[in-house]
């Protein structure tokens, strides 16, 4: 195809998607459901930031999860495990999630009136962060291990993001990256972007993260409560 057409298709992909999406805001806006669209690449640990997150979060708020990757239904076993309910969505040969899985992944999940949803999305820094699923915020998750220039590489991802999470802080000490400067990267393409550090491995830094979150459920409510008057 020329170019012409190339983005005539990625646009009506876009178009169709966006139009799922606000279905998808209005569902989760009934049951008064706050939605994080979690991002990272392959091994960044967001299934073990979730499985320790969720595992801590369904004590305050009811709680759910729906996971993605091409292949298996490991990542919603471990969530499971834990005591939260999750739906795997496979995506075959597709590298994100888009809203229409949500959605229909969204009905099979029990009811989380009041509550928070976590979407864990494909590994990958690319297409993930131009489809809207419905959420409130995305989140992309960033590990010690993969160097401070991802921010420069991928800038699309973080600006989107409204919250940067650097994990595997616990490595800080071993490795050469300059957490400074991965802060610094990403606000050059988000000024805005706000950022935890914490380790899924020992629990660094999860009371900042459970601070943010509810800080975002507050924030939904007195919006809720604004429009009801």
């Amino acid at each position: 195809m020329d170019s012409e057409r190339i983005i005539r298709v990625e646009r009506d992909i876009l178009g169709k998607n966006n139009a799922i999406a606000a279905d998808n805001r209005t569902l989760f806006a009934a049951d008064e459901l706050l939605v994080f669209n979690l991002m990272s690449s392959p091994g960044a640990g967001k299934t073990s930031l979730l499985v320790r997150a969720v595992s801590e979060l369904k004590l305050s708020y009811p709680t759910g999860v729906i996971g993605g990757d091409q292949q298996t239904s490991n990542d919603a076993e471990r969530i499971r495990a834990v005591g939260v309910p999750a739906i795997q969505v496979n995506t075959g040969k597709g590298c994100h999630l888009d809203a229409a899985m949500i959605g229909e992944a969204y009905r099979r999940l029990p009811r989380l009136t009041h509550g928070i949803l976590f979407i864990e999305n494909v590994g990958n820094l690319v297409c993930p962060a131009a489809f809207d699923l419905g959420e409130a915020c995305k989140i992309v998750v960033l590990s010690m291990t993969e160097g401070e220039d991802k921010p420069l590489k991928y800038p699309d991802m973080f600006a989107a993001s409204s919250l940067m999470v650097i994990n595997k802080i616990d490595l800080a000490s071993l490795l050469e990256c300059d957490l400074d400067k991965t802060v610094g990267y990403a606000r050059r393409a988000n000024p805005k972007i706000e950022v935890v550090t914490v380790s899924a491995r020992t629990g660094e830094g999860f009371g900042a993260l459970y601070t943010w979150i509810d800080r975002q459920v507050a924030h939904q409510r007195r919006a809720v409560e604004g429009a009801g008057q």
